[in-house]
């Protein structure tokens, strides 16, 4: 079995409201999608990068829907990094915790019927979590960052980054508050899920 291989084919400037980033497209032989990386200033080398793996979120991120956090978390995460000297954001194309959007429309369906966010995966035949952060590690290597401070929430991901050799220095926090149409499904993540949230109800 040959070694998982990723590989950069294409970079652009992209100036933003949070700075001027280069944005690395890459190919892979892992699942075939086309990944990103956001990369602001020099980072090889570099100990204790800032580092967001953000997973596709289509509704949230570019529709702005209240169902989930994403688009909130996407934006907070842009705005550390452009703050600081240099930072990687890794934009995942795992919409829907892996499943694809199709699915993940037929999850938000079982979800307005009563189910929560892992009970509806689970129901549509699915893990409650389907995303391989092996890609975002080989990414991250490729760009000659080894040490991160991992913007998150989500202790599966600092485990799984460690996993595949990335040493993780900290752990960012990134809450952006809550409304009631995504506090069950922040509740469920932070219950079900081992998401590191301190939760009120609105």
């Amino acid at each position: 079995m040959k070694p998982a291989h990723v590989e950069s084919t294409v970079r652009a400037r992209i100036p933003t409201r949070h700075g001027e980033f280069l944005l690395y497209y890459y190919e892979n032989d892992i699942d075939g999608k086309e990944h990103l990386a956001l990369v602001k200033g020099e980072v090889a080398g570099k100990t204790g990068v800032p580092v967001r793996l953000h997973s596709e979120c289509l509704t949230g991120d570019v529709f702005g829907s209240r169902r989930c956090d994403c688009g909130e978390q996407l934006e907070e995460a842009l705005r550390l990094i452009g703050e600081s000297e240099c930072g990687v954001l890794l934009y995942l194309r795992q919409e829907g915790r892996g499943i694809g959007l199709f699915k993940k429309l037929q999850a938000y369906n079982l979800q307005d019927e009563g189910l929560d966010t892992v009970d509806a995966n689970l129901k549509l035949g699915h893990q409650a979590d389907e995303r391989d952060y092996r890609i975002a590690a080989l990414m991250l290597r490729d760009l000659g960052v080894d040490s991160v401070r991992l913007i998150t929430n989500n202790p599966r991901k600092i485990a799984e980054l460690e996993r595949y050799g990335i040493q993780v220095d900290e752990r960012i926090p990134i809450e952006v508050g809550h409304t009631h149409e995504n506090w069950r499904y922040l509740k469920t993540k932070a219950d079900k899920m081992a998401h590191l949230l301190s939760l009120k109800k609105p």
